[in-house]
């Protein structure tokens, strides 16, 4: 599953604000969208691990950006526990996620706006 977040700031990153963890199959689009406090390894690690029962299939592989939340020996330790494979995207290059990208626009900014 591609694995995203994407953060409800407005105009200005500064300050605290919300953010929707956005998870994506590639192979069926089947994609879960879930609201975070925080940007945070461990709240993003304990979301996945609250969501893998709810797939209608097994999750064997998440691929990232590049962003702190995601590479981190918490996440690291977890996929390596849980038998998941983890990739993450080359920097800047935003096609590499074109899958969870597409819904972050048609669905969380749509629906909650920036």
């Amino acid at each position: 599953m591609e694995v995203d977040l994407v953060a409800h700031s407005g105009e200005s990153m500064a300050g605290s604000f919300a953010h929707t963890l956005v998870l994506t199959d590639i192979a069926s689009e089947w994609t879960e969208c879930v609201a975070l406090p925080v940007r945070e390894a461990v709240v993003v690690v304990d979301t996945v691990t609250r969501l893998r029962p709810l797939l209608p299939f097994p999750l064997v592989g998440i691929d990232t950006d590049n962003g702190s939340e995601f590479l981190n020996e918490v996440m690291l330790a977890y996929c390596r526990e849980a038998s998941i494979d983890f990739t993450r995207s080359r920097p800047y290059r935003k096609n590499d996620q074109a899958w969870v990208e597409q819904k972050n626009g048609a669905i969380v900014r749509r629906l909650v706006g920036y």
